[in-house]
């Protein structure tokens, strides 16, 4: 199968817009062009029917038609008249012009004319590819009917007519030329918000700027662009942010486990150990590696699902369970006295194992950081769902930080010796958002500080 190459298309807007631009003005031209020559060349022959016309009546005064028969009358200027004239009596051919032979093509068509014996025109072709326009006149009286038909070469007419049309062709040219470089500049002009919408976007790109295009002093069309863009750059830095706070939640989360890692593995080479030491150095590890794939499934499914709906929260999790293990961890890492006030077996939250662990485990951490001695962890019912409180007799937050408490990476005291990075709290609260609970601090605790994490009953 044999395939055409394609016609190469501009490859910038402004050359395409041109091209349109142009391509519709020459097709209205040319029906114009053509429009206009045609009904030029139906006013020609219209001027050209009144000019014989008026040569007929002028002839016409010349022949006798009251008597018995026709004749032709002899006046004054008669050469002039019978140039192009022929007369007939009946279909008898009383006078032609000179120059005319009797068996020309001229003659044989006035002959047809007046054979008809009624008023029409034609146009003849002549000798050396003339065009002659002919008119026939019937004259009535006593003598019969006669014919006068006067003859006008059309070639000043014709030559008219060309003159017109290559006129009309150069006009047509100058106008499609015009019509481009016109094209082109305005589209230009109108493009240039474009070029420097795109400038600013590769230089921003560049340099991650913070600015936006906006749309003050732009037309209607142009504001919309750039407000379409502004608000696709928000998205962009939201997914940008997104991904870093991501990124160092899972660094924050999973130091713990990984901590405990090198710590057993640094012990168990420390010297020899027994069998059952071993043993005990490899559960620590297992446990300590689920609990990062645990961590690892539960962001990277909240961070891919987003915030789903209450009614679709997962499964359901005893809560007594889940925080005696966690406040047990607490305290062999910690060494700090854990008191679990849960006492009701029955407890239930509506989240997975999993996401309630990662939940409750940034605010134990973070009462085993600051706690003088004691953490207290309790668990109760409220309408509609479960209240986990954790509280610790440390130093409390101060009031002036309560505020910036859970914003990522914000700490109330960089320098106090203690470890973190300051994403739990936020992590613990946009866990518990996406189940549909909340994660908030008390500010009427004291002394100390306690944060409630409500999650949606089981």
């Amino acid at each position: 199968m044999t395939r055409f190459p394609r016609r190469p298309a501009p490859r910038t807007l402004r050359g395409r817009l041109s091209l349109v631009a142009l391509t519709t003005a020459a097709l209205l031209m040319a029906v114009l062009t053509l429009v206009f020559n045609v009904v030029v060349e139906r006013h020609l022959r219209h001027q050209a029917d009144d000019e014989l016309h008026t040569r007929a009546a002028a002839v016409a005064t010349t022949v006798d038609t009251g008597g018995r028969r026709v004749r032709v009358l002899e006046t004054a200027g008669d050469g002039l008249l019978d140039a192009n004239a022929w007369i007939y009596s009946g279909a008898r051919l009383l006078e032609k012009p000179p120059t005319a032979p009797a068996d020309g093509a001229l003659t044989r068509a006035a002959d047809r004319l007046a054979a008809g014996g009624r008023a029409r025109c034609t146009t003849v072709g002549a000798e050396g590819s003339r065009h002659v326009r002919m008119c026939s006149r019937p004259l009535s009286g006593h003598a019969g009917a006669a014919v006068v038909v006067t003859a006008l070469d059309l070639a000043p007419y014709r030559n008219s007519a060309r003159t017109l049309l290559l006129g009309s062709l150069v006009l047509d040219a100058v106008m499609l030329a015009c019509t481009y470089a016109l094209t082109r500049l305005a589209v230009g002009r109108a493009l240039r918000p474009v070029r420097t919408m795109t400038d600013q976007a590769t230089e921003w790109s560049a340099v991650g700027s913070d600015e936006r295009f906006g749309g003050t002093g732009q037309p209607a069309e142009l504001a919309r662009l750039g407000a379409s863009l502004d608000g696709l750059l928000d998205r962009i830095r939201t997914v940008l942010r997104h991904e870093r706070q991501l990124t160092g939640e899972l660094s924050h989360e999973l130091r713990t486990p990984l901590t405990r890692i090198v710590v057993e593995l640094d012990w168990w080479r420390a010297r020899p150990r027994t069998d059952a030491e071993t043993r005990a150095t490899h559960d620590v590890i297992a446990e300590a590696a689920r609990s990062m794939r645990a961590i690892c499934d539960t962001l990277l499914s909240e961070a891919r699902d987003g915030a789903p709906d209450t009614a679709t929260a997962p499964g359901a999790t005893a809560v007594l369970p889940v925080l005696s293990r966690l406040a047990e961890d607490l305290g062999f890492r910690t060494g700090v006295e854990v008191v679990v006030e849960a006492t009701d077996p029955e407890l239930a939250a509506g989240v997975a194992p999993a996401l309630l662990e990662r939940i409750v485990s940034p605010l134990l951490a973070n009462a085993g950081r600051y706690a003088g001695s004691t953490v207290t962890v309790g668990a109760r019912r409220t309408p509609g769902g479960v209240r986990i409180s954790v509280a610790d007799d440390g130093p409390g937050v101060p009031e002036e930080f309560v505020g910036e408490l859970f914003q990522p990476g914000r700490r109330a005291d960089p320098h106090d010796g203690h470890d973190g990075a300051g994403l739990g709290l936020p992590l613990a609260r946009r866990l518990a958002r996406a189940a549909g609970g909340e994660v908030s601090h008390d500010p009427g605790h004291g002394p100390g500080a306690r944060f409630l994490a409500d999650l949606p009953a089981g």
